[in-house]
């Protein structure tokens, strides 16, 4: 026979808490939410009136555009210029669009051999059932190459022009606080964003990881599966925010993670082609079509794609949206 429960015990059991909330006496939100009431910025009319006098002397000193010379002159010479370069470029397009062959004619570019042989030989010869993946990932991997240098390279200019100065936490750790505080103007805590991406975190980061793994066998590759990684990273981040990912993910990461894969694919691909330039053999074994581990070099370097293009897409998100990791 159980035991009858005292009030205090019952108090703290959840069909107490659920009946209370089911007959409206409690709200398991209030108090537990950040709620912060914004004032609205008022600006005396002793400032107002200082910005508008000041505005006015800089609209008659400097952008007289009325009456100085130099603005004047300027105009005249840039609607020339700019005649002159449409001109000159509709010349040019007009030039070479007669030099076009005629269509339909058998041997156009689109018709030479370098679409038939990727076509019949590219399962042969990259040993990749994925046609588009044995394309960019070994007859033009080169290629590929500096599109994800071209995204480690916009990283790094985001990161010089957003990132806040971190001499700055030491120097004036309450203005660091206030300068990357993500948080001030939204609520924190938010139970029903950190209840769906503690679920959906894993699943996405796991299907991403399988577009990668893929990316030689069906459509996908590192571009893609990046891309859903990335997305993973932004709503982990968004749920729990920088306290929690910045356990796993700070700026020395996305340094250390995309030069190691960048440098991977340098020494990977280069490799193989001196090795192809030259006639030797490269000894990568290509595997047999259709399994994991089957075209050689293409997944590996599906794989250091996906981890730049992930890094990149968190990286820019957080510079743009604190500036700071």
């Amino acid at each position: 026979m159980s035991r009858k429960k005292s009030r205090e015990e019952y108090e703290k059991t959840f069909s107490y808490r659920y009946f209370k909330w089911l007959k409206g006496e409690e709200d398991p939100y209030i108090g537990k939410i950040e709620q912060k009431a914004q004032k609205e910025y008022e600006e005396s009319e002793e400032a107002l009136n200082e910005r508008l006098r000041e505005k006015q002397m800089m609209l008659e000193r400097i952008y007289d555009t009325d009456n100085n010379r130099l603005i004047i002159r300027f105009r005249k010479i840039y609607k020339f210029i700019s005649i002159l370069f449409c001109l000159t470029m509709f010349v040019i397009l007009f030039v070479n669009v007669l030099y076009l062959p005629p269509v339909g004619a058998p041997d156009n570019p689109a018709d030479n051999e370098v679409p038939t042989r990727y076509i019949e030989k590219g399962l042969e010869e990259t040993g990749a059932t994925n046609i588009v993946s044995g394309m960019i990932l070994d007859y033009r991997a080169f290629d590929t190459f500096g599109e994800s240098n071209v995204l480690f390279i916009a990283t790094i200019t985001v990161l010089i022009l957003l990132k806040v100065d971190s001499s700055l936490k030491k120097k004036d750790p309450m203005k660091y606080e206030e300068v990357t505080n993500d948080r001030r103007l939204e609520p924190k805590n938010d139970i029903i964003l950190m209840f769906c991406a503690r679920y959906l975190m894993p699943v996405i980061v796991l299907f991403g990881s399988c577009i990668i793994l893929n990316g030689h066998l069906s459509p996908g590759g590192g571009f893609s599966g990046g891309a859903v990684i990335g997305a993973g990273l932004i709503l982990y981040l968004n749920a729990f925010g920088f306290n929690k990912t910045e356990r796993f993910f700070v700026e020395k990461t996305y340094k250390i993670v995309s030069v190691t894969a960048l440098t991977f694919y340098c020494l990977a691909k280069s490799y193989s082609f001196f090795t192809g330039a030259n006639h030797l053999e490269s000894h990568i074994p290509k595997g047999i079509p259709g399994a994991i581990l089957s075209a050689g070099l293409i997944l590996p370097l599906d794989i250091c794609v996906g981890l730049v293009v992930s890094c990149t897409m968190y990286t820019f998100y957080c510079m743009f949206r604190k500036g700071d990791f």
